[in-house]
Formats: C-alpha cells, structure tokens, sequence
C-alpha cells in the first residue's frame, strides 16, 4: 500500500445552521480551526511528514461539539479554547498521543472508550520526527 499523501489531516466542523439549532459554527469553530492551521504551519519543519488541516461541513456532533475529527486514525476530539487546540496538536499531532481528556465517544455503545482508539489506530505514536512509540 502505498504512504498517505498526509500523515495527519485534520477535518474542523465549521457549520452554520439557519435554524438556531446547536452547532460549531456558533462556538468558534472557524476562529480555532484558523488558530490551528496557523500552528501547524509553524510547526512543519519540525514534524516528520505533512499535515492537512481543514474546515469541514456538519460532521454530525452537534451535541458535542466544537469538534474536529483526525485521520487517518478517525479520533475525534471537542475543544473549547486555544490552550485546547495546542494540547491537540502537541499530543496527537507532535507525539502521537491520543489525548484522551478531550476526545469524543463514537462509538455506538455510548461510552468513552480509548481503548477503541488504541486498537483502531495503528499509526498513533509513529509521526513524530524524533519519537518513537510512545
């Protein structure tokens, strides 16, 4: 099998509904998903491949959110402020750690279980340039 085009891509929920209904467009989804790509470009020459950071439509976690969702691993995260965002992008993105305090459960059982990430996310803790499996 061919190597990804991007180690990470990072899909940020920006939707806006019409309705009044809860979304992440109206909890600073666009302003942290900008925050994030700003960070993750100064950090490129230190990471080991390249990363992808983009706005998304509804991603269906309204309930959740703000959300972001990162691939290829699938594990989603909510975040609330920039110290959030950093925490993301160091842990998951730099060590290749799922950081478990924020992520989201997805599952159908209805509980948080990061053993579903750990067993469906084989490339976590091989990224970073300079780390081994952490």
């Amino acid at each position: 099998m061919a190597d990804p085009y991007y180690q990470y891509h990072v899909f940020f929920c920006t939707n806006l509904r019409e309705n009044g209904m809860p979304c992440c467009g109206t909890k600073g989804a666009q302003e942290l998903r900008d925050y994030a790509k700003q960070r993750v470009k100064a950090l490129e020459s230190s990471l080991s491949g390249k990363m992808r950071v983009n706005s998304a439509g509804c991603l269906d976690r309204c309930a959740k959110g703000p959300v972001l969702v990162i691939y290829p691993e699938g594990v989603w995260y909510t975040y609330t402020n920039r110290e959030d965002i950093d925490e993301i992008i160091e842990e998951h993105l730099v060590r290749g750690r799922v950081l478990e305090r924020l992520t989201i459960c997805v599952s159908s059982g209805g509980r948080k279980d990061s053993s579903f990430y750990r067993s469906h996310a084989p490339g976590v803790g091989t990224m970073a340039k300079g780390q081994g499996n952490s």
